[in-house]
């Protein structure tokens, strides 16, 4: 019975915008901007499919040599869509990875499927883009947030900007990207995500999580800055010195470290559908933000 498909979910899934995603080139750079801040850009798949035509767009324009991705609004990425109108967890995407579609699949094979597209692969093929790209970081940048400034080269944030993965919350042990031990020493991930509290830019940037931090109206000054002396750098030197340290990364195991906890993460998600019957612990964004604040010590 476990290899049975099933006939998909039928739920109603409401887009707020047809554009999830802006795209804009000031040659040399392309400007990569999350645009669901109704919603603290939070990533659904309309989104994440939206991301990689604009990474697509810009890999195969010869006049850009530098992508800086964005968000609108108060907030960089709110994470993973785990509430909205638009979660369309249910919805078939044409795959880009060799995945199969998740839609059909019973129990926990259907998030097993989708995330390894959606999440894991989709972010290794942002890594691996051969041209630098730029993570520009203002207010919360949360869980699935994290996952798409980890897989850009460079990371300047705003002043209020903060870090956070509180998915051990509902008994993940963090987001399927699992960067936490490469961008922080082993203690410091541990903490980040046993305790799951906020880190604020200014401790990120002491453990090199980020590279540079400036006032949020400076922001966008600071960010196109540092693309015009990316881009003024050979093409090919910026590719091979990318392919270089990320080859490191993967000597020490990243790779491979990666793969295993996100197996870890999937068993998290089948023992909560066991005992919970839902495999996010019941908590939807709402619940998630509101714990959050609480924590931070913001109230309701």
């Amino acid at each position: 019975m476990s290899d049975d498909l099933v006939e998909p979910k039928k739920v109603e899934i409401t887009y707020e915008t047809d554009s999830p995603v802006l795209y804009a080139v000031d040659v040399p750079v392309a400007w990569v901007t999350l645009n669901r801040p109704d919603f603290n850009n939070a990533q659904n798949g309309q989104m994440t499919y939206a991301l990689d035509d604009a990474f697509n767009r810009a890999v195969q324009d010869d006049a850009v040599k530098v992508i800086v991705l964005a968000g609108n609004g108060k907030h960089f990425s709110a994470g993973h869509d785990i509430g909205t109108p638009g979660r369309d967890l249910h919805k078939a995407f044409d795959n880009r990875l060799m995945v199969p579609g998740h839609v059909n699949k019973p129990a926990a094979e259907l998030l097993y499927t989708r995330e390894q597209e959606q999440y894991l692969g989709m972010c290794r093929r942002w890594r691996d883009i051969p041209k630098p790209t730029v993570a520009m970081v203002q207010g919360a940048c949360i869980a699935g947030g994290l996952m798409l400034a980890w897989v850009c080269d460079l990371i300047v944030a705003s002043e209020d900007a903060f870090f956070q993965d509180p998915v051990n919350r509902m008994g993940i042990p963090g987001v399927e990207y699992f960067a936490h031990a490469f961008e922080l020493p082993p203690r410091v991930a541990k903490e980040f995500l046993l305790l799951g509290e906020r880190m604020s830019a200014q401790r990120a940037e002491q453990f090199g999580m980020v590279n540079k931090i400036v006032p949020r109206e400076k922001l966008r000054e600071e960010a196109a800055a540092m693309a015009a002396r990316l881009a003024a750098q050979p093409r090919m030197g910026n590719w091979l010195t990318k392919q270089a340290v990320n080859h490191v990364e993967e000597l020490r195991g990243k790779r491979t470290a990666m793969d295993a906890v996100f197996h870890m993460h999937h068993f998290a998600h089948a023992q909560n559908d066991l005992v919970q019957g839902n495999s996010i612990a019941g908590l939807d964004g709402r619940a998630m933000a509101a714990a959050n604040k609480k924590q931070a010590g913001e109230g309701e």
